[in-house]
């Protein structure tokens, strides 16, 4: 399958498309000449469970974790905050994670190293479709796991990366990301930006937000929500893209508590 999408960012057109059968060899160890050479000097963007999962990994405030391995490029054409993994100033620019014998990370390695060398892209938001995720080919001349006699499709690669049961988690994510609110360019204001933000990546400060600030008392949450999120940072995070339908798009996918007749004053 090597048809061009017009949907495609201007960088992928080029690249070789694949559907959920379609064949690739590939593989990755110690032995292949150019191992490590693709964990430095990249673009990884990072996804809200990425940044949870490596925070979590190193013991560390997401909010620390963010200002530390991060950076968050601003450019017009982004109509969403994005993170990306910032690579180290020395040494190459090499991932702060990777050692000699690889990721020194493996097991919480963020979405797009899991996927490599699949990339995926979704299409611009149109008015009652669901977006269907397009596949492609990175073909790197650097990489020789091309070479590999193992032969892949890309279900079963993603399955043998563990990629499925992270996206179940970021479900909502998807939601938001190719709501139907973008539709013709529109974008948020700098306050919304903020706030995407927050709820995807910052999920610590955003866990302080619901619980030390007067957001249970304006809003109706249910019981068994608020126990559920007091602790787990799945359950959070699935509550933070069911809260930003409501802050960005005015969904009604929260309930505004009735206002007492002493409630006239801003929380």
């Amino acid at each position: 399958m090597s048809t061009t999408a017009p949907e495609l960012p201007e960088s992928l057109r080029e690249r070789k498309q694949l559907g959920h059968d379609d064949a690739f060899r590939f593989g990755c160890h110690p032995r292949v000449a150019c191992f490590n050479q693709c964990c430095a000097d990249v673009n990884i963007l990072l996804t809200p469970f990425d940044v949870l999962r490596l925070a979590r990994r190193l013991r560390m405030h997401t909010r620390d974790f963010l200002q530390r391995y991060t950076l968050m490029p601003i450019t017009k054409d982004l109509h969403l905050p994005v993170v990306m993994l910032r690579m180290n100033d020395e040494d190459g620019k090499k991932c702060h994670f990777v050692g000699a014998q690889g990721c020194t990370l493996y097991d919480d390695r963020p979405w797009a190293c899991r996927m490599y060398p699949v990339g995926m892209a979704l299409p611009p938001a149109k008015a009652g479709v669901e977006p269907e995720p397009l596949y492609f080919l990175f073909e790197d001349a650097f990489c020789h796991g091309r070479e590999e006699p193992t032969e892949w499709s890309v279900d079963r690669w993603r399955h043998d990366q563990g990629v499925p049961e992270r996206e179940a988690i970021e479900a909502g994510f998807r939601d938001v990301v190719g709501h139907p609110w973008f539709i013709g360019g529109r974008q948020l204001d700098p306050k919304r930006m903020e706030l995407f933000h927050t709820a995807c990546y910052d999920l610590d400060a955003f866990r302080e937000f619901v619980f030390e600030s007067s957001f249970l008392t304006r809003f109706e949450i249910e019981p068994a929500v608020v126990e559920a999120i007091k602790t787990s940072d799945e359950a959070l995070l699935a509550f933070a893209f069911r809260w930003l339908r409501f802050a960005l798009f005015a969904e009604p996918t929260l309930t505004v508590r009735a206002r007492g007749p002493e409630s006239g004053r801003n929380p």
